[in-house]
């Protein structure tokens, strides 16, 4: 015979409806700006509604269109994934080894946490265009500096060759947060492990790849993730600097996806186009989340 659930107390009952009430402004905002704009982009990008709210269901026309009819959907998505390539790998590797400079004992250590964290608070429009005056290919500091050595700097975002590479120097420059994430790995590893270690005769650099590179691939793992979403939603610095030029060499699909929607009016295809880069993303995470049991090493 099912047991009966014992009936709450007053004091329970209280605590329930202080819950529900400090709960429900979340609850509601998350309700109608996150839930529900979610799901009813999903119903859009079976639409070809437009910017006016009209439009009739089409079913899969607008996937169907995105991979027979539509020139820029293929060149914005390889864009975007050179991108990623390029960045995703130099970014953690960056950020590693200048947490480890930053994780020693030194003389000013303060300012220089601070300084490699400003560059990411900083407004984003701002440090682009900053950046937009360093690559000028007539009197930007960086051809500047190699005219001294008698090299002829290129034209950092007028050739195609090297756009998409001039927009991965300025976001390795914005990478503070995963410095100081990849430095609270590394001071968290006990100092009782490289004392053992210096005992057994292990130099600098064992010490780094056989303690603390294992030990931080937890750490590791969480920017690999971060990075990985933030990467393939890159917008911002090619909108500014390049609006995607030339030869459409940095349009990557955020571009594409923005375009589509606000500038053509299009918000059936631009919410597929939003949806197609959710997928994406979706499965290279669970890629490297069912990867990492390989890779990912935790102190217990």
């Amino acid at each position: 015979m099912k047991k009966r659930k014992k009936p709450m107390s007053k004091m329970e009952k209280r605590e329930a409806r202080k819950f529900y009430l400090y709960t429900a402004p979340w609850l509601i905002g998350f309700l109608i700006l996150t839930l529900y704009p979610m799901i009813y982009s999903l119903y859009l990008s079976f639409t070809d509604m437009n910017l006016t709210g009209q439009g009739k269901f089409v079913k899969f026309e607008n996937y169907i269109y995105a991979f027979t009819k539509d020139p820029l959907f293929f060149k914005a998505f390889f864009n975007t994934l050179k991108y990623v390539v390029m960045f995703v790998p130099m970014s953690l590797i960056l950020a590693f080894f200048i947490a480890l400079l930053l994780s020693k004992k030194v003389k000013g250590l303060g300012f220089f946490r601070t300084a490699f964290y400003i560059p990411y608070i900083t407004s984003g429009v701002a440090v682009t265009i900053l950046w937009g005056w360093i690559f000028n290919p007539d009197y930007g500091i960086i051809n500047y500096v190699l005219s001294l050595f008698g090299i002829k700097g290129p034209n950092w975002l007028g050739d195609q060759k090297v756009a998409m590479i001039s927009i991965v120097i300025l976001s390795l420059w914005t990478i503070g947060n995963n410095i100081i994430i990849m430095l609270a790995g590394i001071q968290d590893i006990p100092r009782s492990y490289y004392e053992s270690a210096e005992i057994d005769g292990a130099g600098s650099v064992r010490q780094v790849f056989s303690i603390t590179l294992p030990l931080c691939t937890p750490t590791i793992y969480f920017n690999l993730i971060v990075t990985f979403i933030s990467a393939f939603q890159i917008f911002q610095q090619p909108f500014i600097l390049t609006n995607g030029g030339p030869l459409n060499a940095t349009y990557t699909i955020s571009m594409h996806l923005y375009n589509n929607g606000f500038l053509y009016g299009k918000m059936g295809y631009a919410s597929m186009l939003a949806w197609g880069l959710f997928i994406v993303i979706m499965v290279i995470t669970l890629i490297v989340q069912l990867s990492s049991k390989h890779w990912v090493f935790y102190d217990d």
